[in-house]
């Protein structure tokens, strides 16, 4: 079954031939690949592209390593990457004329002195480079620098419940239940059986992300770095911090980590878009506060798995798929704070910060949201919109909420969706 992806495809086909190179990042089976070597391949097919003038190469598999005489298996013992002369001769040998080819190459980042191999292909006229790599430093330290602004990134995520709703048989009511328990790596979603969904996701986990972080940082205690990922997948969308989590691991574990140990292990599950991290922004003072911090999973499913799926919150859950669906439509996200004073009972002037849950801001738009499961009353409501009274400024405001509602505005002005209507319609916070 196909799974459309024409959020992605479209900014593909808006970037071709723009003079840079394309590179398609995201988390390991997330669909790069597909996008890259069906879905634009077909692209580039049906638009009249000869199927000799696209050259496909994936430096992770076998069978194209044979065709350039590498062995994948030599590779991984040897821990080499491939050989970039050998790579440069079978490109020489595929472009026989001067019209356009399309490159499409998979996991980049394997081939050796590939910044050098691509900075030299963008000199060329009739060459086209689309590239995938799978973790956070191959785009930040590689692309960015070595490239020097002639690199230009297409983030990818896992299936958005519109891809998923696409492919699910059932209302969406179901379907968010589920999209909210098993995520939306394609692999998954395209599994029948629920307990063949959850192996799948326990499975993807501990060869694929876990084995690929280890390896990649050479970490030797693996143990303290499986348990930092089941802390924090038992607190998504809390605040902590390195110093915070050590004292957690002394407590439950009896640990010594340090909180350096714990800050880099940190950075490895950002660096493999595990984890993504959001920070504090003062609203008021315009300013970042660097820690804490809140954590979310780029894929709820891998996250229920890690924790043997026995820990379903459907508040935190809701507030990772929103913060997601928000990070995929382009919006950079921080957690709100809103310092404020106020006198008690005994009229003490008493200093606090209120949350608001979501700051996103794109270009001249910013939005403030808030993530509230139910609002059952108007106590509720009250609590939930407090935060945004307090803002000065005259961005929109808005609540997202399970309960099955309308979209309207109150007396303030501050609009009202329900989660259904955020998810499947990409303008429904600019209406």
């Amino acid at each position: 079954m196909e799974i459309k992806r024409d959020y992605y495809l479209d900014k593909l086909i808006k970037r071709k031939k723009n003079g840079l190179i394309k590179v398609v990042t995201g988390i390991r089976r997330c669909g790069k690949s597909y996008l890259l070597n069906t879905l634009f391949y077909s692209h580039l097919l049906a638009e009249g592209v000869a199927e000799d003038h696209i050259i496909r190469f994936a430096f992770d598999s076998a069978d194209d390593l044979y065709l350039i005489g590498e062995s994948l298996i030599e590779l991984e013992k040897e821990n080499k990457k491939v050989d970039p002369e050998k790579f440069m001769a079978y490109i020489r040998e595929k472009m026989v004329d001067k019209d356009m080819y399309y490159l499409l190459l998979d996991e980049v980042q394997l081939l050796g002195c590939f910044e050098s191999v691509l900075n030299g292909y963008l000199r060329k006229d009739n060459m086209d480079v689309y590239v995938t790599g799978s973790n956070a430093k191959f785009l930040s330290s590689d692309i960015i620098t070595e490239f020097a602004g002639r690199g230009d990134e297409v983030h990818m995520y896992p299936l958005s419940f519109s891809e998923f709703m696409s492919v699910y048989h059932g209302d969406k009511y179901e379907g968010l239940t589920e999209y909210m328990l098993y995520g939306g790596i394609p692999l998954v979603v395209l599994r029948e059986d629920p307990a063949d969904k959850a192996k799948t996701l326990t499975n993807l986990f501990g060869e694929i992300y876990v084995r690929d972080i280890s390896k990649r940082h050479k970490v030797r205690n693996l143990g303290e770095l499986e348990d930092l990922l089941n802390i924090l997948s038992s607190s998504i969308g809390s605040l902590t911090n390195p110093e915070k989590l050590k004292n957690t691991f002394k407590t439950i574990k009896k640990s010594k980590i340090t909180s350096a140990t714990i800050k880099k292990y940190l950075d490895y599950f950002e660096d493999s878009f595990l984890l993504e991290a959001a920070q504090r922004y003062d609203i008021k003072g315009k300013a970042y506060i660097e820690t804490p911090r809140k954590y979310y999973f780029s894929d709820l499913g891998l996250r229920n798995a890690r924790i043997n799926f026995r820990q379903f919150e459907q508040t935190h859950s809701m507030e990772n798929v929103i913060y997601n669906e928000l990070r995929m439509r382009g919006y950079s996200v921080d957690v709100g704070v809103v310092p404020i004073a106020e006198k008690d009972e005994n009229g003490k002037v008493v200093r606090k910060q209120l949350e608001v849950d979501f700051v996103c801001n794109a270009g001249s738009r910013r939005y403030y949201i808030q993530s509230a499961y139910a609002i059952p009353d108007e106590e509720k409501r009250m609590q939930e919109i407090r935060p945004f009274k307090k803002i000065d400024d005259s961005f929109k405001k808005i609540i997202i909420t399970k309960d099955f509602v309308s979209a309207h505005y109150d007396e303030y002005g501050i609009l009202t969706i329900s989660i259904y209507d955020f998810l499947l319609d990409p303008a429904s916070i600019e209406k």
